[in-house]
């Protein structure tokens, strides 16, 4: 009973952190862009930008890089993705956009090189966008059949998105981002063990909060005035259902990847860190990276993590390998991806992003 009981706290106590530190703050402005991807663009410009005929210069370029501007993790990024995808966008720049969304945080980047090491930041940034391209282009030639077929018949029932004119599109799109990168970037807990260090940063930290609030409020004002300027009801009704149907489609799996994750983290002792994944071997960079692949690292949260097992002894190589897999994986997101592009499409996509995680950090291990 105890055992079980201890399971079922670490499952609570990891939703409970969820839905504080990520749930309002990022995954519900998330959602509402999703909504309004599906409502407010035509199939036919996420065909021209992100579907099979885009240029891929630009498309991959823009997905690559697009994390820098999101500052998300691996499940916030999910109905954005979700959004893309149904919509008409091609396999390969959506999942560059997927990876790249979480993993290519600038804030965390820099996080990174501060507590872990410059090289190990370094390394991380230029790891991430790389990898966001191999994988992408990986996945479209992987599935090119399939997805050739499914852009011809999305193609043939392309349509517009009602009366409201592309650029109006694009400010609504950009206000609701705003709203999100501003909550995003201002509203979070950085979970610094330091007392004294958390006292120094606590009056700045404050204050960026204080800018982001503020910040966010001038960005919903003039959300709401222009819906009510450029929208008519319908319109409005429209985006409200999109939004809701992600909303259905994400949330079930995120919150119960997540109590379940919380639970396996229970069982996970701390002494075996150095045992397991210290050193270099090819064994201890999987482990990482498939370990990392599992749970979910708030955005910010996997710096700190990360310097707790490297003071028990984790490798730098196995470190790599888990910051590369980590923020672009978890286990509620896969289980959310699978509804989104299948079992098949979900699977490759999770042993890439392990395998190219697991090689990297051995090679950056043996750099060292």
């Amino acid at each position: 009973m105890d055992v079980v009981a201890g399971l079922l706290r670490g499952g609570l106590a990891e939703l409970a952190e969820y839905l504080l530190a990520q749930f309002m703050t990022c995954l519900v402005p998330a959602f509402f862009i999703a909504g309004g991807i599906s409502t407010f663009l035509s199939q036919g410009a996420i065909l021209k930008y992100f579907g099979h005929g885009a240029n891929r210069w630009l498309s991959y370029g823009v997905a690559s890089v697009s994390g820098t501007v999101l500052s998300v993790c691996s499940c916030t990024v999910l109905p954005l993705f979700a959004g893309i995808y149904r919509v008409g966008g091609g396999l390969g720049p959506a999942i560059a956009f997927l990876y790249s969304g979480p993993a290519i945080n600038v804030l965390a980047i820099v996080w990174t090189a501060r507590i872990l090491g410059f090289d190990i930041g370094v390394a991380r940034a230029v790891g991430a966008i790389v990898f966001a391209v191999v994988i992408g282009l990986v996945m479209a030639r992987i599935f090119y059949r399939e997805e050739r077929e499914q852009a011809d018949k999305d193609f043939s029932i392309a349509t517009c998105a009602g009366s409201i004119k592309g650029w109006q599109s694009a400010i609504l799109l950009l206000s609701l981002i705003g709203i999100l990168v501003s909550l995003a970037w201002g509203i979070r807990i950085l979970p610094e063990k330091n007392i004294e260090t958390w006292r120094l940063i606590t009056g700045i930290e404050v204050a960026l909060n204080w800018m982001a609030c503020s910040l966010a409020g001038l960005f919903i004002v003039a959300l709401l005035v222009l819906l009510r300027r450029w929208l008519t009801h319908e319109e409005i009704s429209e985006w409200l259902r999109s939004t809701w149907s992600f909303f259905k489609l994400v949330v079930p799996w995120l919150l119960g990847g997540s109590f379940v994750a919380g639970m396996i983290g229970v069982v996970r002792p701390s002494e075996w860190v150095g045992r397991i994944v210290g050193g270099n071997s090819l064994p201890s960079n999987f482990i990482a990276s498939f370990t990392g692949m599992l749970f979910y690292f708030a955005t910010l949260t996997e710096v700190p993590i990360l310097r707790t097992f490297m003071d028990a002894g984790m490798g730098t190589g196995p470190a790599l390998a888990l910051l590369l897999a980590g923020p672009a994986l978890s286990l509620p997101s896969i289980l959310v991806l699978r509804r989104v592009m299948g079992t098949k499409k979900t699977l490759v996509y999770a042993g890439l992003t392990v395998v190219m995680a697991t090689i990297t950090g051995f090679i950056f291990g043996l750099l060292r």
